[in-house]
């Protein structure tokens, strides 16, 4: 089994496919308006933002989330978490042994917490 799709609540359209592309650093695949859909295609998942559901609270996995913070800050994103240690890893159960997991949060357009991750050796600064 593997996910197939995440549905994102967004309640513009227009502005949230502009913060995903932005975000993703990818146009989305497929837009639909109406009903209000857009669809982003991250690995083999697919990112549909709908004016439909409920918020999710999403996390993306990026190579470094200290330096991706400082990114997006520059371009005026909300960041509503800065990047903390979460979790260190001493054994592969959640993630490679000996990597600290790294975590920040910022607020997406329309409201919505996102999650950015990264794992780097544990104890590096």
């Amino acid at each position: 089994m593997e996910l197939l799709q995440v549905a994102q609540r967004v309640t513009d359209l227009e502005r949230a496919s502009g913060f995903y592309a932005d975000l993703l650093g990818a146009e989305p695949v497929a837009e639909f308006d109406p009903p209000g859909l857009a669809f982003f295609r991250i690995g083999s998942t697919r990112l549909l933002l709908d004016r439909a559901v409920p918020s999710a609270l999403l996390y993306f996995e990026v190579d470094d989330v200290r330096a991706h913070i400082e990114e997006l800050r520059g371009r005026g994103v909300e960041i509503s978490t800065e990047p903390h240690v979460i979790f260190q890893h001493e054994d592969d159960t959640l993630g490679p042994a000996g990597t600290d997991e790294w975590m920040a949060f910022v607020t997406d357009s329309e409201g919505n917490q996102v999650g950015l991750v990264s794992r780097s050796p544990s104890h590096a600064d």
